[in-house]
């Protein structure tokens, strides 16, 4: 098994589609499923299960990537530091974030970094932000941006970048909460108001709650994966969400959307970056943490 061969692995089990891996680690298909069957005949088990319509990963699989993703990370730390140039950090660096955070504070983030650690290659992913913390636990992104749980998970070290308003939003053109449905949600007064929500997330999780504050059993007209899928379907008149103020700020469809101040508010949240704690040590994540900690 050679750095190579690790590295395609994990880039495959990032995006479980061989075509899309191939393409974007320039390697030919043939030659990619080749290096997945050496390391499958060598380990002596599947690493993926495959079929005609989709790639998983097998419980195997899901061990190996986080063996594989810990000795590439050994080896970029040894490599740094044996070169006798040790003050010039090298390597490369995975970043995960939504769309919204990468309007929002990449810029300003990597731009520095950037400035400070030119030899450092940036990998950067974008999804939905509920993802972040699990992505980092399952050591498939070195650093994540996303919303601090209720909970932080054991393990997990959490800086503050930000806070953002929860707004209930709904169409600009059509008048989708009444006065009296903001003034006073109830079980009656709600009961035939649709609702976009997302899957999962601490978003989720803060309406969840407060329905049930109200004793409302809401009528979901759709789940989405990700704030912006929430904001563009509110525009068309689909229903009422609801999202961070920022996800609004940096929306390009902003114009066509309405604000309720509903009280109670949703408890706002706070937005930062995820590290495994027992990573931060490694130079390449500790000079990101520590570069952002000092503003």
């Amino acid at each position: 098994m050679d750095a190579r061969s690790l590295r395609l692995f994990l880039a495959l089990a990032d995006s479980l589609h061989f075509g899309r891996t191939s393409r974007e680690q320039h390697v030919s298909p043939s030659a990619l499923s080749r290096i997945i069957r050496q390391l499958e005949d060598t380990l002596g088990t599947p690493l993926f299960l495959r079929d005609n319509r989709s790639v998983t990963l097998t419980r195997e699989g899901l061990r190996f990537r986080e063996y594989a993703a810990g000795v590439l990370r050994d080896w970029d730390t040894l490599q740094q530091e044996l070169r006798q140039d040790g003050d010039t950090l090298r390597g490369e660096l995975s970043l995960y974030c939504s769309v919204t955070a990468s309007y929002s504070f990449l810029y300003d983030i990597l731009s520095r970094f950037r400035h400070d650690h030119p030899r450092i290659e940036l990998k950067l992913h974008t999804g939905d932000p509920a993802q972040a913390v699990e992505r980092v636990r399952e050591a498939r992104e070195d650093i994540a941006i996303g919303a601090r749980p209720d909970s932080l998970p054991a393990g997990i070290a959490f800086q503050p970048i930000a806070r953002s308003d929860l707004r209930f939003i709904g169409p600009l053109d059509t008048l989708a909460l009444s006065d009296e449905q903001v003034r006073q949600p109830s079980p009656e007064n709600w009961r035939d108001v649709p609702m976009i929500l997302s899957e999962e997330g601490l978003a989720r999780t803060r309406i969840e709650r407060w329905l049930r504050r109200h004793g409302i059993r809401p009528r979901i007209y759709a789940q989405v994966s990700g704030n912006e899928a929430i904001v563009s379907m509110v525009s068309l008149g689909f229903g009422i969400g609801v999202v961070p103020q920022i996800v609004l700020d940096s929306s390009p469809l902003a114009g066509h959307i309405r604000s309720y101040d509903i009280e109670p508010p949703l408890a706002p949240y706070d937005i930062g970056l995820f590290a495994l704690e027992k990573r931060l040590k490694e130079p390449l994540v500790r000079a990101f943490w520590e570069r952002r900690a000092e503003g």
